[in-house]
């Protein structure tokens, strides 16, 4: 069995590829069980299970919710993303808390523009108008996010890259998210019926703890003390976990009793889709949900 838990979608976030490219590929690459989790976004689901069934994959909701925690290792606050999965996709209080984070996203875009004409003001640049806006949303099918403007400072010809946009201008010119807490996260998913699961926690890469230590034994310590009652399970098998950080999260997940996932983290750029290997048995951990799984004879 090959399971990919973990996938961005263009249609819901900041994938590539639509749902129905996702599925045709993971069908093509022998993907058994999947889950897509788009950013803060529930709006594919429905489209994503029809098209699981049509394709033969087994499938659980899943969103990938970013959480400003507040770690006291550090008196400061971390951005970090959890999983949620195998929760109600129609459960009104969930949708309307990602709505409301939706429209801050809108908000939050437009801020980050205004602080972009800052600079460009001072480098003597042409400051972006409204008509540029109104390109880079219509390349927007999900969350509207930073990186679809990194992707259109490099059409403009201003940056090369994705990451010198973000070195040059978007960190510098970030704006705050909406303040997700964990308590709040792990309410909103365990009251759809859901599970909590904290996403690749030793990502060197990414929104993880390895943004307060690199160490693993640092990472579960602080999961210990500050996350236990609020999360379900741990991301162990990551396309950027090596072989020594998976089987610490592995044991850590097993002493406290917790569930163990996994995915690429795929967002097609490149193609990892099933490349992590995660073992068979994560799959039974879902088999006995009421809400949220959809096996192949659903």
């Amino acid at each position: 069995m090959r399971i990919d838990l973990h996938i961005h979608s263009s249609e819901g976030s900041d994938g590539l590829f639509t749902l129905r490219q996702i599925l045709a590929e993971a069908r093509s690459r022998g993907i058994d069980f999947l889950s897509i989790t788009d950013h803060d976004s529930l709006d594919c689901q429905h489209k994503a299970i029809a098209l699981a069934a049509e394709y033969g994959i087994a499938y659980v909701t899943g969103v990938e919710l970013n959480v400003t925690f507040r770690c006291p290792e550090t008196d400061g606050d971390v951005s970090l993303d959890f999983l949620g999965y195998s929760y109600d996709v129609d459960n009104g209080e969930l949708r309307a808390k990602l709505r409301l984070m939706k429209e801050r996203r809108e908000i939050r875009a437009h801020e980050i523009l205004q602080r972009l004409n800052v600079e460009f003001a001072r480098e003597g640049q042409p400051e972006f108008t409204s008509e540029d806006l109104s390109r880079i949303q219509e390349r927007v099918d999900g969350a509207f996010g930073r990186p679809h403007i990194a992707d259109y400072l490099v059409e403009k010809g201003i940056v090369t890259s994705r990451r010198e946009a973000f070195e040059r201008y978007l960190v510098k010119c970030d704006v705050p998210k909406y303040p997700l807490s964990l308590e709040e996260a792990s309410g909103l998913v365990r009251h759809a019926g859901g599970l909590l699961v904290h996403a690749h926690p030793g990502d060197p890469n990414g929104t993880s703890l390895a943004t307060i230590t690199p160490e693993a034994r640092e990472q579960t310590a602080i999961i210990e003390r500050y996350m236990l009652e609020y999360i379900d399970g741990i991301e162990c098998w990551h396309s950027r976990h090596g072989p020594d950080a998976t089987a610490h999260y592995m044991s850590f997940a097993a002493t406290h009793g917790l569930i163990m996932t996994g995915g690429s983290d795929c967002h097609q750029k490149p193609l990892l889709l099933g490349t992590v290997d995660v073992p068979d048995w994560v799959a039974s951990q879902f088999t006995s949900r009421t809400t949220g799984f959809y096996p192949l004879d659903s």
